[in-house]
């Protein structure tokens, strides 16, 4: 994951996070940190904005394409705080997390064929991908609290 990606995934997550009642306290006290960090050094990061609406694509965009360039992304302590962020709510029940159904990165492929994929966040993310044949996705539901019942 690019440094920029990381930062702003971590303070997605912080603030989905943080928002909720059963949430570990060194996620919320770890988003607080690296909120307050990145305010204070870098004020014309859009965070307020990102904070409103975690689960916006168009605001994670915007607050990514700041953090790059203004340089954040080369800031160690910043990325070192957005890192430690990620690994604590890895250990979040999944109920609590934006999650992401499929996300492949520098992948290269005869075809791609995806299927059935239920995601609290983001359903299917590709970056950095070549493909030689067929790109076949189907029955992605993205965005949804819960999962269905079978």
């Amino acid at each position: 994951m690019e440094p920029a990606t990381i930062i702003v995934t971590a303070l997605a997550i912080g603030a989905v996070t943080g928002m909720k009642s059963l949430v570990e306290q060194a996620v919320k006290d770890g988003y607080q940190s690296l909120k307050n960090l990145i305010k204070t050094k870098y004020p014309d990061v859009g965070v307020d904005r990102l904070e409103k609406k975690p689960e916006s694509k168009t605001q994670q965009a915007a607050v990514e394409e700041e953090i790059a360039d203004l340089g954040v992304d080369k800031d160690t302590e910043i990325l070192k705080k957005a890192e430690f962020l990620l690994d604590t709510a890895k250990n979040l029940p999944a109920e609590n997390v934006l999650v992401i159904g499929v996300d492949l990165e520098k992948i290269e492929a005869a075809a791609l064929k995806i299927k059935d994929i239920i995601a609290t966040g983001t359903g299917v993310k590709v970056r950095e991908g070549k493909f030689q044949g067929e790109i076949d996705i189907e029955q992605v539901r993205a965005g949804q609290e819960n999962t269905p019942k079978t």
